[in-house]
């Protein structure tokens, strides 16, 4: 899969993320706005992490569409994960063998000494 960051440009959150972790020029950037989430790359993500993990829970999007994320499948879960781009939790920084999702603390941490590891 190579290094690639996957972020919301509009998302003030990730751009200071990115600046926090000190992303190498290595990444490619992937802005969800701008190019959707495509198959073989959720494919991966699943390799890592179940469907609900990777669901950005406090979209608003989920709220005014009234979508019960504990009742969805995972190919429904799936689905829409690939159909909007507000339902990704982000940002998620792939690196070979290691994928990280979210803006926890503990995420970025771990990002920024792998970063800083590589």
């Amino acid at each position: 899969m190579g290094k690639k960051f996957i972020y919301l440009s509009t998302c003030d959150t990730c751009r200071k993320i990115m600046k926090e972790v000190c992303l190498t020029e290595d990444y490619v950037l992937h802005d969800l706005k701008k190019t959707p989430l495509d198959e073989s790359t959720l494919k991966y993500l699943l390799k890592y992490y179940e469907a609900s993990e990777l669901v950005n829970r406090r979209s608003r999007k989920i709220k005014e569409l009234g979508i019960d994320l504990a009742n969805l499948s995972d190919a429904e879960l799936k689905n829409w994960l690939l159909k909007e781009y507000t339902f990704i939790k982000r940002p998620i920084a792939i690196d070979d063998k290691n994928v990280f999702v979210g803006n926890s603390k503990a995420v970025r941490e771990a990002l920024k000494l792998h970063i800083e590891q590589s």
